[in-house]
């Protein structure tokens, strides 16, 4: 830089010694202004765009539950606001073969598309939903399935029995103006999510009833077991299902029960007492043979009004395929061997032999 002239006053020498300050200050200004720029402007974007993601893309939890198929997850996010449409879900997931989801809660975006969702379901749930094991045997009435419900965490045996009496859940095998579904639910063991409802509970074992009723030929009955309907077929069966020891014994009652309904004569099992009387044991005595009760197979005739218990394959099978035999009676001894007789003097021989047995 070239000196200040000889000639300039003191005064002029700190004048210019300012304005070079100051023009190097704004020059430095300048630089760093421009090195800053960009991070300005990619700052403000980032902050716009996370400000508007957050404003308007709040989290959606959806749990994701056992077996669900495409239909079913793409149903319940539309549902939940998580997507507009549960068909182009459906179709976005099955062009990408993506058709089993892993069990559990995720935590959606609302309004998002259906690919976006699908992506979601790719990355997993945020935490395993662990099922509750619903074991339900064969021979349990409603209020017993009930109780097992009501065991399970977070669920309620009152609320499903209300479910049960509310008439919202009917099997298609339920005729109008019945409003029991008692029997009409099948026996397996379920797992059930922590947040499915008592109602939701119910339907799954109804709807597996119907499929399993469907399968073994129950809207075929009639002509094979003493033109019986779908539903009477339905007491036969729970009838069965109580009083067969064996499952060879299961079309030998069956033909029992038949053969009495045709002769009018009552079929006096102690099962139905049972029923009647709230369950046992103790076992039915004479006192309860008395009792007045739609389910008191000693005083009425023909089957009760409803099935008295869950079945079995094994008894909705032999109700519906009574064996070709004319058996009337039967009589079980303590170990379980089961005695048939055409005529009472058969059957009164058969008694004695039972109790001889032990």
């Amino acid at each position: 830089m070239p000196s200040q002239p000889e000639w300039m006053s003191p005064r002029g020498r700190r004048v210019a010694d300012r304005s070079r300050v100051y023009r190097r200050n704004v020059a430095t200004l300048a630089v760093v202004a421009a090195l800053l720029a960009p991070l300005a402007i990619a700052s403000v974007w980032v902050l716009s765009h996370v400000a508007t993601s957050t404003a308007g893309n709040a989290d959606v939890a959806v749990e994701v539950k056992q077996g669900w198929t495409p239909v079913q997850v793409g149903d319940a996010l539309r549902a939940a606001g998580v997507i507009t449409s549960s068909s182009n879900f459906q179709t976005i997931a099955g062009s990408a073969g993506y058709t089993t989801y892993a069990v559990g809660r995720y935590d959606f975006v609302a309004n998002s598309t259906a690919r976006e969702a699908l992506d979601t379901l790719r990355g997993g749930p945020r935490r395993i939903v662990p099922d509750l094991k619903l074991l339900l045997p064969p021979g349990l009435t409603i209020a017993q399935i009930a109780q097992r419900v009501g065991k399970l965490d977070g669920k309620s045996a009152q609320r499903f029995l209300d479910a049960a009496k509310s008439n919202a859940v009917r099997s298609r095998y339920e005729p109008a103006g019945v409003n029991s579904l008692e029997g009409l639910t099948w026996p397996d063991t379920y797992f059930v999510g922590a947040t499915e409802t008592e109602i939701q509970i119910l339907q799954r074992i109804v709807t597996q009833f119907d499929a399993k009723a469907d399968a073994l030929g129950l809207a075929g009955a009639g002509p094979t077991n003493g033109g019986q309907s779908a539903y009477q077929t339905m007491v036969t069966a729970s009838l069965i299902e109580a009083e067969a020891g064996s499952k060879n014994d299961a079309p030998l009652i069956s033909a029992v029960i038949v053969n009495r309904l045709k002769d009018g004569t009552p079929l006096q099992i102690d099962a139905t007492l049972c029923y009647a009387k709230g369950g046992c044991p103790p076992v039915p005595t004479d006192a309860d043979r008395k009792i007045d009760s739609p389910y008191n197979t000693y005083k009425i005739v023909g089957l009760p009004p409803t099935p008295i218990k869950t079945v079995s394959a094994v008894a909705l099978d032999a109700a519906l395929h009574p064996a070709p035999v004319p058996y009337r009676y039967y009589v079980s001894d303590s170990k379980g061997k089961t005695y048939y007789a055409t005529t009472l003097a058969e059957h009164e021989r058969n008694v004695a032999k039972a109790r001889n047995a032990g």
